[in-house]
């Protein structure tokens, strides 16, 4: 779709805060994008939304047989391997390396199934569903996405660790983040790891943010060389570094979220990095600044749904993180 741009404000101010509320839709001149399905967004049982619906889609370890795991050891010779697999972790697994996990596996938590200590690694794998885990006190990365293709992290509650919550690298692709609460940390989402990495991430590093509860201080996400990257639908509460960076020629399409108290909600460039394109449209922010925007962001390829960006807080409230879902 080609568009002209258009931009309509809707502002209250109070005493004492530049921007109280506001309500901002842009469609950038030459963008084609896909049109949006407006109405409540929900969970669908082992079907994802968005970029891990491509390629072949993301169906993990599919009808094979549950095997429960309750230690480091055990869930690291279940998640080895190609063998389609379904991993359920209950209790809490203490660890302090990264915990590998191979192609077509899905790991979930049982109710209140807790990761402390270090995280999971998808490398050079495939097809792989994490979903209803809580991380904690990692000392490297919770999850970490490297060479890999077809992910879907959804539903996990991630706090106080190290480095990134969820950091995607090194040409992954086709991945889809959704439904995860982030809190108390700094560094959150990461995609695309380095400036000097274009000739590997250049056409890759395509992945879908929507409905996640972010409220790291920084990186959500910081995105080099990705286009188009989705961002949707997610709330953002007083992240004091910014939300949204889009660097490095990446395309990043910031539409449906709500940002509440986020004095810099979306911006191109970041630190020594160059700036990258970014298109915000239909963003509900309350007392938050404006955001920077410019450029081009290639075409979404496929059909979503969005909720009404004022509604975005308490639908996701309602729904992020794990123990909202019963996989």
């Amino acid at each position: 779709m080609t568009g002209t741009t258009r931009v309509h404000a809707r502002w209250r101010t109070a005493l004492g805060s530049a921007v109280a509320a506001v309500t901002v839709a842009a469609v950038m001149p030459s963008m084609a994008y896909a049109v949006p399905v407006q109405g409540a967004a929900r969970l669908v049982a082992g079907q994802p939304t968005g970029w891990a619906t491509q390629g072949g889609g993301t169906t993990g370890g599919g009808g094979a047989s549950a095997t429960t795991v309750t230690s480091a050891s055990a869930l690291v010779t279940a998640a080895a391997g190609t063998n389609p697999a379904v991993i359920r972790v209950s209790g809490t697994i203490s660890c302090s390396d990264m915990l590998r996990v191979g192609s077509n596996k899905t790991i979930l938590g049982n109710p209140g199934a807790t990761i402390a200590g270090c995280g999971l690694h998808v490398r050079r794998a495939s097809n792989v569903i994490i979903q209803n885990l809580t991380f904690r006190g990692w000392n490297d990365d919770a999850i970490s996405i490297e060479e890999s293709t077809r992910v879907w992290i959804d539903h996990n509650t991630l706090s106080n660790g190290y480095d990134g919550a969820i950091d995607i690298k090194r040409a992954s692709d086709y991945v889809t983040v959704s439904w995860n609460h982030i809190f108390n940390h700094d560094k959150a989402m990461l995609l695309g790891h380095s400036d000097n990495n274009a000739a590997q991430d250049t056409g890759h590093l395509r992945v879908t943010y929507h409905h996640n509860r972010l409220e790291g201080a920084q990186r959500n996400p910081r995105v080099r060389f990705g286009n188009p990257v989705h961002v949707y639908n997610n709330y953002y509460n007083a992240n004091s570094g910014y939300g949204v960076a889009s660097t490095e020629n990446a395309g990043v399409l910031v539409e449906g979220n709500f940002f509440e108290n986020v004095p810099d909600p979306f911006h191109r460039g970041e630190g020594s990095s160059d700036p990258g394109n970014l298109v915000a449209r239909g963003n509900h922010l309350v007392g938050s600044g404006a955001g920077d925007q410019g450029g081009s962001v290639a075409a979404i390829p496929y059909s979503y749904s969005m909720d009404s960006a004022a509604g975005v807080k308490s639908v996701v409230i309602a729904g992020a993180g794990a123990g909202k879902i019963n996989p």
